[in-house]
């Protein structure tokens, strides 16, 4: 069985070349130690799980108002959950979830509300899911880099707090410059689009039928609002790190 020929066509062959794609991935780890051979598999196999249950999901719950609220929140939530565990494996991980809705619920509810993309549940539920996975992505990144930066250069901070600066003026000092840089993907991706890149919505939309045109504003509706959205995440992440929300980890 193969679906409409402008599309990736799903037959059993399919299924062998993402085996083979899987394998390629975890031996070019293992050769070149890269230490994530385990993981290639497993996030492989996640996603297949994963993808295969949203998907089921997703046809039922588009038809359903209150579910779309409920799918909407379980994203947030793992999306909170996945990026706070990247900086901190304390409870204090959930604090993540704070610079995860300033940055995707203030942008979704100007698209929503000013009718630059619809409110159907069709549409709602994918622009929601870019948004955020860009912030959990931000928020992961800059969080790291900031936890580590004022781990390394806990001397320096110090000696900010001997001049005179605060706690919370100290640690922008030290870890602002090196968090900052969780923004440069998505102003890469911005810059190059088109040029190097044509991402997933372009990509998808032409796919599915639309015009090269309609394909090229919608990318760009959704590069816009990430690039603004991630930028809210992180301002807030390392925010958050400066005021000491996320734990340090001890020096060895």
């Amino acid at each position: 069985m193969t679906s409409d020929p402008a599309l990736i066509s799903v037959t059993p062959l399919l299924a062998v070349v993402l085996v083979l794609l899987v394998a390629a991935g975890a031996a070019v780890s293992r050769l070149g130690g890269l230490g994530h051979t385990r993981a290639v598999v497993t996030a492989c196999l996640r996603a297949a799980v994963q993808l295969g249950a949203v998907s089921l999901l997703i046809t039922y719950v588009i038809a359903v108002r209150p579910a779309v609220l409920a799918f909407l929140l379980l994203m947030y939530g793992v999306a909170a959950y996945t990026a706070g565990r990247r900086i901190t494996r304390s409870r204090a991980a959930w604090w993540a979830a704070v610079p995860l809705g300033a940055g995707t619920l203030p942008v979704l509810l100007l698209l929503t509300g000013t009718g630059a993309t619809p409110t159907d549940s069709i549409v709602l539920i994918p622009i929601a899911g870019i948004l955020l996975g860009g912030c959990l992505t931000a928020t992961a990144l800059a969080g790291r880099r900031a936890v580590d930066e004022l781990v390394q250069r806990a001397g320096e901070v110090e000696a900010a707090l001997s001049l005179g600066f605060g706690p919370r003026a100290a640690a922008l000092e030290i870890c602002r410059p090196a968090a900052a840089q969780a923004l440069v993907p998505a102003l890469d991706q911005t810059r190059t689009v088109g040029l190097v890149v044509l991402p997933g919505a372009f990509v998808g939309m032409l796919l599915g039928g639309a015009s090269p045109i309609l394909a090229g504003v919608v990318q760009l509706v959704v590069l816009v609002a990430l690039v603004a959205a991630e930028a809210v995440a992180v301002l807030v992440t390392i925010e958050l790190v400066a005021r000491g929300r996320f734990p340090l980890p001890a020096r060895e």
